[in-house]
């Protein structure tokens, strides 16, 4: 249970959340890039604060103590993965994302092709983005609430019963249990407790994201982020102090699971991995291109975009990589590695225990932290699960307002031209309908796991045409629309019948991406004036020969700009991997892999990597800039 002091806490953030909107509002109100871009004012790192701060959602370290648990640290690749894509769009595409001045990754696709079929893809893009995957990641945030809030937030016991009494009612009249315990006969009190919590936080949420837009959304971002990781790490100490310290985790484990399962949880490499099969490596390997994040499409491209500078665009990509996959790592693997030892693992069916697994981050709040911590541990949590719904509004509205309402319906059906303030209008009423579906949605939800599984799958078609439409000319609308059309057919055929995530991942990559491939060399993009405006404006890296030769005097840029960025993302990603790799080896004294002598041998080969990726990806970083300077110098000479 909480205590006033904990109570107060939670409190507080709520009051300073709110201040922020009202704070914000007058100038959100102005237009929509004001609204949704914070008028390109960002810094870099408060730009990578808020991304790290989205990507600490409540359900995140749940998803993560399952992992480890049912499969070990291996597993917990699957996510650091994605530092490759997120290094890439700021290394190699931030840039291009700022001079495209468009105001969602939807409207790219209208700048990059032109003509009617862009501007349908447009549409279809915003739906597909904007309610569809978006409403699926919000029900996933949402189901965590109800994990974290439900033994924290006891309102049957403190509201009077004639308030409390409709709710109950209305949750026993849907019938859809809101708690880890539907099976209990006190499910219908859990799930009105949960229903609630539910609606407290995301009115709250709501109130200020729609009032201060994304200035809004990314102050409180910060002041999140800080508490959850300050929160994280006392819960941390505490897990590992009931464990008897570090050096006591491996011999518990040891002694509770064994020597050889152990080292199969414990390991970071595959040699040592549990059901490290080549599928899973096959994922991993690909897993960070085939998903709708690979270019920074979404609410990273949007941060991208209200950066003030190609330099803060860098600065905030590098910075999210650092805190989202080194910094929270490092407080998340002693927590989900204690709790196997502080309350073991009891059911053998992998649902079952996915789910317990899941549910044991909370119960170790409430069983290992004393009173105050728990109160800021549940306000970082109940934080990170605002910080996730105040982007995902705001960058769901931004579909809504500027591409649904302004281009589809007013300029392309009425031929009219909406007023900046009705269009901000539009925006704050999009939000109660994006909010509207994600409850609807988090009705059906049951396992935080497999609902991500589900996204992931979802996504993995539109990896390969969103990438590569920067990197190719001759990529057109009709790929994109052919890749979703693959995309939606396959997904159910996989999931009917084929066995296995990775098997699936593997299969909609191969099949999609072959469609992309197919349908460019087919039908290509021709080269027309829009085709050549996109360029000169954007100034994209990759295969542009034949479009760069009609632009005087940069023909080469394309081609420096691609091998330069793939240079400096691929020694960051090094360098960050090598690092989380030697600190949470040490850590957790993870065994070396097979054919090194010892740990000791190991982690001194890490270090040395770690150092000397670390020095090439700051000295090409600041090479970069200065032909980055020099680059963009030519076309206007």
């Amino acid at each position: 249970m909480l205590t006033a002091l904990d109570l107060l806490i939670f409190a507080a953030f709520l009051a300073y959340s709110i201040w922020s909107g009202l704070r914000s509002r007058a100038v959100a109100a102005q237009n929509l890039e004001e609204y949704f871009l914070a008028g390109r004012t960002l810094p870099g790192w408060k730009a990578g604060l808020s991304m790290a701060a989205t990507q600490f959602a409540a359900d995140t370290p749940l998803l993560v103590t399952g992992l480890i648990a049912t499969a070990g640290i291996f597993s917990l690749w699957r996510l650091w993965i994605y530092a490759l894509a997120f290094l890439l769009m700021g290394f190699l595409l931030g840039g291009a994302w700022r001079r495209a001045g468009v105001l969602t990754d939807a409207e790219l696709a209208e700048l990059r092709y032109g003509g009617r079929l862009a501007t349908a893809l447009r549409g279809l893009k915003a739906i597909y983005f904007g309610v569809i995957f978006n409403c699926v990641v919000m029900a996933m945030v949402l189901l965590a609430a109800t994990r974290i809030a439900e033994p924290f937030l006891p309102w049957n016991t403190w509201l009077p019963t004639w308030l409390f009494e409709p709710v109950a009612l209305l949750v026993q009249w849907v019938n859809v249990p809101l708690t880890t315990t539907p099976e209990s006969t006190t499910w219908v009190t859990q799930s009105a407790n949960n229903l609630i919590s539910l609606l407290t936080i995301v009115s709250v949420t709501t109130l200020y994201s729609t009032t201060g837009g994304l200035r809004a959304v990314v102050d409180t971002d910060v002041v999140q982020l800080g508490i959850a990781l300050l929160g994280t790490a006392i819960y941390a100490v505490a897990v590992i102090g009931q464990v008897g310290g570090l050096g006591q985790l491996r011999l518990r484990l040891d002694s509770l699971y064994g020597s050889q399962h152990a080292s199969q949880l414990l390991a970071f490499t595959p040699d040592g991995a549990r059901d490290a099969s080549l599928a899973v490596l096959g994922v991993l390997a690909i897993q960070w291109f085939a998903q709708m994040n690979s270019d920074g499409t979404g609410y990273l491209a949007q941060r991208t975009m209200a950066c003030r500078s190609d330099r803060d665009a860098k600065t905030a990509a590098l910075l999210f990589v650092i805190t989202q996959v080194l910094l929270r790592s490092l407080l998340w693997l002693p927590i989900g590695l204690g709790l196997l030892v502080l309350i073991p693992l009891t059911s053998a069916d992998p649902t079952t225990q996915t789910a317990l697994r899941e549910a044991s981050y909370v119960e170790g709040i409430v069983r290992f932290l004393p009173a105050g911590a728990r109160g800021l541990l549940l306000t970082g949590m109940l934080a990170a699960l605002a910080s996730t719904l105040d982007t995902h509004l705001n960058w769901g509205a931004s579909y809504f307002a500027n591409d649904l309402y302004k281009r589809l319906y007013c300029e392309v059906w009425r031929k009219t031209s909406p007023s900046e303030r009705s269009l901000v209008w539009v925006a704050r009423g999009s939000n109660l309908l994006i909010l509207a579906l994600s409850l609807v949605v988090l009705t059906q939800l049951r396992s935080i796991q497999s609902a991500w599984s589900i996204s992931l799958l979802l996504g993995a078609g539109m990896g390969a045409p969103l990438l590569l439409r920067w990197l190719w000319w001759r990529v057109s609308a009709a790929c994109e629309l052919a890749a979703v059309a693959a995309s939606l057919v396959t997904a159910p055929l996989l999931l009917h019948f084929v066995s296995g995530e990775a098997l699936r991942l593997l299969w909609m990559t191969l099949i999609t991406s072959s469609t992309v491939l197919v349908v460019a060399w087919a039908f290509p993009q021709s080269i027309s004036a829009g085709l050549l405006t996109f360029y000169r404006r954007v100034q994209p890296p990759g295969f542009w020969g034949p479009v760069a030769a009609q632009v005087e005097g940069s023909e080469s840029l394309s081609s420096r700009r691609l091998w330069r960025g793939l240079v400096i993302t691929s020694t960051a990603a090094l360098s960050i991997f090598t690092w989380l790799t030697l600190l949470g080896s040490v850590l957790v004294q993870a065994p070396a892999p097979t054919g090194i002598s010892s740990r000791a041998a190991w982690w001194i080969f890490l270090a040395l990597v770690a150092m000397l990726t670390s020095c090439l990806t700051w000295i090409w970083g600041l090479r970069s800039r200065a032909d980055e300077q020099s680059a963009a110098a030519e076309p206007a000479a």
